[in-house]
């Protein structure tokens, strides 16, 4: 038999008096896609961490294609062939494209560097992958797909036999995600080893070859990728037989009110053209579509932040100027949990309880000053009512798991209150389990007489808790299905966004 790509024996890590990874023993065949699934904290993401040598075990030994690995290192990691590519991506803005796949291993030539050589590999490494990409061009003008290319180009240029993947699609458009795994098809029929780590079962199913479970710190199975399902996958990931995550809940819409929000005539130049809608007090919309249909926009549109919005606003009744920035839009108690949380919702670096004052610190002032005593209670209040450990409050919230971090927004917006809740792929980056709690949660938010609106590319998600849908393609709303009427569906979402027969869109 060949000598597996990597072999951990016994490797496990613990951070003070917590264990985050119980002894962990696994063969990787060289030259396959190996997947590691679990829920956030369930040990996948350190034992990634360990093999790039961004963490160095507590107890255990990596072997490298049968060589002793040298552990706690990330350059003695990438010296001996392994990379990793993260969610959060290492490319360098200001720097050309070809700078950042030469970054810190250019070429040069009699002591100087060799631009020429270094293009010429560059191309070299583009017809590899199958991408074209302007060596000369600034990183930050390159899409998010292209920079992510830039690191793999990287690795490739390091002579990397092992490639980790780290939540690789969580930014990217359906067609970029088809282009990224072709590639990692390519890198795989060239001998490198891939390990790929995702929340996206669908994704885990297509691609790999070999599945891992982690729960609770613990590598609890590891199969064929024939010999799983997702349902199995998920099964084995929380450890009891799957309860149905997308199960609609039956709400009764006799607390449903008048409309909070009607938007008449909205355009955005270049994405929004004429939209009109409503969404009533205790009612949750979504908003259907496929990716660049506007939804995204028609969010942030609403909540103050697209200056050159045009329309009619009608809240509470009432007719006011169109909001041209977020503060505006708060005062007419509008929201927004942002796509994006790490870098558009929360502030990092602070604790938990003050992401979730930081909506109205007014609240907890005495005397001019944070009390801190009420700002533990209030915040406390609200976090209690998603699940979050009473104790995470004072950390950081960029320490919390994607699941906890978007517990503290949409406790945020529980302290505040608001009239209408907009929330913007609420799902993405989290676990399975945290998944169920996130939609019942915006369940909540409605019965309390909150109108909420969601976009979600997980049409799943809008048909288990939306009482309505629009549709919208290229900017225009193309239909309207109400579960009232005739219950939702994934398919006549679908039919609608891509103008199958028979829906609204294709006969106008």
């Amino acid at each position: 038999m060949s000598v597996p790509a990597i072999s951990l024996l016994d490797v496990s890590k613990s951070f003070g008096h917590v264990v985050a990874l119980q002894p962990v023993s696994l063969d990787i065949a060289a030259g396959t896609i190996h997947a590691f699934v679990g829920q956030n904290g369930a040990g996948k993401s350190t034992t990634l961490g360990v093999l790039a040598g961004r963490i160095e075990p507590s107890s255990g030994r990596v072997l490298l294609f049968g060589e002793e690995a040298n552990l706690g290192n990330p350059r003695a990691a990438r010296a001996q062939g392994v990379s990793a590519i993260y969610q959060e991506l290492t490319i360098v803005p200001a720097l050309s494209a070809a700078a950042n796949v030469f970054l810190g291993q250019t070429l040069a030539h009699g002591g100087f560097l060799d631009e020429r050589a270094m293009h010429r590999r560059f191309s070299d490494l583009c017809a590899r992958l199958g991408v074209s990409i302007d060596p000369a061009r600034e990183a930050r003008r390159l899409s998010v797909a292209d920079q992510q290319m830039l690191e793999i180009m990287r690795a490739l240029q390091a002579d990397s036999k092992i490639i980790l993947f780290d939540e690789p699609t969580t930014a990217l458009a359906p067609p970029e995600r088809d282009a990224l795994f072709n590639v990692m098809r390519e890198l795989r029929d060239q001998g490198h080893t891939l390990i790929y780590v995702s929340h996206n079962l669908d994704e885990v199913l297509g691609i790999s070859e070999q599945i891992s479970v982690f729960r609770n710190g613990r590598l609890v199975q590891t199969q064929p990728r024939a010999s799983w399902t997702k349902q199995g996958l998920v099964a084995s990931m929380l450890g009891e037989a799957m309860g149905d995550i997308y199960h609609r809940r039956n709400r009764t819409l006799a607390s449903v009110g008048s409309p909070v929000l009607k938007v008449r005539g909205l355009t955005v130049p270049g994405a929004v053209t004429d939209l009109a809608l409503s969404v009533s007090a205790g009612e949750i919309l979504g908003i259907g579509g496929l990716v660049g249909a506007g939804r995204t926009t028609f969010l942030r549109a609403i909540a103050g932040m697209e200056p050159r919005a045009r329309g009619k606003f009608v809240i509470a009744g009432r007719e006011v100027a169109w909001p041209t920035d977020p503060r505006t839009a708060r005062d007419y108690g509008i929201a927004l949990v942002p796509e994006d949380r790490k870098t558009q919702g929360l502030v990092l670096g602070m604790s938990s309880m003050d992401n979730v004052a930081m909506a109205n610190y007014g609240r907890v002032r005495k005397s001019g000053f944070v009390d801190a005593a009420r700002l533990r209670s209030l915040s406390r209040k609200s976090t209690d009512r998603f699940g979050l450990d009473p104790r995470r409050l004072g950390d950081p919230v960029g320490n919390l798991s994607g699941g906890n971090q978007q517990k503290v927004l949409l406790s945020r917006w529980d302290y505040e209150q608001p009239k209408v809740l907009m929330v913007d792929e609420p799902t993405r980056g989290i676990d399975v389990g945290a998944k169920s709690e996130i939609l019942d949660a915006l369940r909540d938010f409605a019965e309390r007489g909150t109108a909420v609106i969601i976009v979600s590319s997980e049409l799943e998600e809008i048909v288990a808790v939306a009482d309505r849908v629009v549709v919208l393609s290229e900017g225009r709303l193309v239909d309207e299905l109400d579960h009232a009427r005739s219950p939702l569906s994934v398919h006549a979402i679908l039919n609608s966004a891509f103008g199958v027969e028979g829906s609204r869109h294709a006969q106008h």
